[in-house]
């Protein structure tokens, strides 16, 4: 596996990392789980002391933590500075608020006092994408150090630069040698990393092939996972939706990070009475979109992260044209160095085509028509992903009941599904099951262990 950083918009190489050696996996392995017995010890202010820090650290810094994301991937620059303010957040909502998620609970019961304690588990193995490579790790990173465990990533192949340097920030904000270590493993270092007992639990981002597979070699060894995978989101707008406000959300929810991100509103589902409308309004404003240099603040839509992605987007295209979708618009990747995809819109997707149940990671956009607000969550639920969702209706309580009617893990109102610090992330069938963020995100990985002291002089 090349750890390799090249250039999207240019494809030139920057820079070649080294595999780690077995040697190196097993002093890493060591150093964390002698790590872990000195930082569960570490007071909750240490610990947020080190988040803080490291957070100030991104803000004072964040032009030079956002460039090599958008050199390593492709993302936009004014998004790579957004992702940058947004890990901070993440590390400072865990520093301040950590303490609190994890305070014992004490239990009412005639036997006695009772208390459920939040103890570390110890020593985690992240498996991460490249999409949001500092988010990505700062939502695994902060709640699991906060809470006193060790943590090893391994990061996705074409960051290697992000991710070095999202770990030699934490070193500077003075976390110990082994609470938090970048690993650039194999595939199978990967798997030998999961078997070690001295690892304790598992958590992967990323497509459902890679958790199926890292799913079933921890089950395998009875190990605590999360696994936030793929996303088809639904994007319904019913006839009283504001279409304005509609159609400027849809082009962020389809386009934002180039359309490279599991919860990006990818299946557009319109009530009848507005399809034609929106249609039209969306075709055009995707139409004004400026392909070109990402670090160039006037560009607006970004390359895709490879030549290898492009082709698999196009390979899907294709396939979905050969069963019977029709190409509203775009459809063909741009000539070139760069890996651009044009803005895409697939009708006529029938349920037959492969297209219907799959995840486009790119900016092409999935159009159905449905006759009325029922045959629109019927649509929304009809596919094998459950991440997020997203409702358009000027009537809120409506908005409130048809999300409720949505099998998935978020759904908002109004709005494409989006993240925040204190919102718990995560979702349902295939799109994986655990939590990130929130107050859900600190107690994934955390031993609730119940302390009683009993008032019975004889056995019950």
């Amino acid at each position: 596996m090349a750890y390799q950083s090249v250039n999207p918009y240019d494809g030139q190489v920057i820079k070649t990392f080294k595999d780690f050696t077995d040697e190196q996996v097993e002093d890493v392995l060591q150093n964390a789980e002698r790590c872990f017995g000195e930082w569960k010890r570490a007071s909750f202010d240490q610990r947020a002391k080190v988040l803080h820090t490291a957070a100030d650290s991104l803000r004072t810094r964040f032009d030079e933590f956002a460039r090599p994301v958008t050199l390593e991937m492709g993302k936009l620059i004014k998004e790579s500075r957004a992702e940058v303010q947004l890990s901070a957040d993440i590390l400072d909502f865990y520093a301040e608020n950590g303490e609190r998620f994890l305070e014992p609970k004490h239990i009412h019961s005639d036997a006695g006092e009772a208390v459920v304690m939040n103890a570390p588990l110890g020593v985690l193995f992240g498996v991460q994408p490249w999409n949001f490579p500092y988010y990505q790790l700062a939502r695994f990173v902060a709640p699991n150090l906060m809470a006193g465990n060790t943590v090893m990533v391994k990061h996705a192949s074409n960051v290697p630069q992000c991710a070095q340097a999202f770990a030699d920030l934490f070193h500077d904000a003075g976390v110990p040698a082994g609470a938090y270590t970048d690993m650039r493993v194999t595939r199978d270092q990967v798997a030998r990393i999961i078997a070690d007992p001295r690892v304790r639990g598992v958590a992967l981002t990323g497509g459902e092939d890679a958790g199926t597979v890292v799913a079933t070699q921890a089950g395998h060894e009875l190990k605590k996972t999360t696994m936030e995978l793929g996303g088809s989101d639904p994007f319904i707008v019913l006839e009283d939706a504001d279409l304005p406000l509609a159609v400027r959300w849809a082009v962020w929810g389809r386009i934002h990070n180039a359309g490279q991100s599991c919860v990006a509103s990818k299946r557009f589902i319109v009530v009848e009475a507005l399809a034609d409308q929106f249609l039209q309004q969306f075709k055009a404003a995707l139409d004004g979109l400026k392909m070109g240099d990402p670090m160039d603040p006037a560009t607006t839509l970004a390359p895709l992260s490879s030549k290898e992605a492009l082709g698999r987007l196009k390979g899907q295209v294709d396939r979905a044209v050969a069963a019977g979708a029709r190409v509203e618009m775009g459809g063909q990747p741009v000539d070139g160095v760069a890996a651009f995809m044009p803005p895409t819109i697939l009708s006529h997707v029938e349920r037959a085509n492969p297209a219907y149940n799959e995840e486009f990671f790119g900016p092409v956009a999935l159009y159905f028509r449905v006759a009325d607000e029922r045959e629109a969550i019927a649509l929304a639920n009809d596919t094998r992903f459950g991440l997020g969702g997203a409702v358009f209706t000027r009537d809120i309580e409506r908005g409130k009941r048809v999300a409720d009617k949505i099998d998935s893990g978020m759904v908002t109102i109004n709005h494409p599904t989006w993240t925040a610090p204190e919102f718990p992330f995560g979702g349902v069938k295939r799109s994986g099951y655990g939590r990130e963020l929130g107050d859900a995100g600190i107690l994934e990985f955390v031993d609730k262990k119940l302390v009683v002291v009993t008032q019975f002089d004889t056995p019950p």
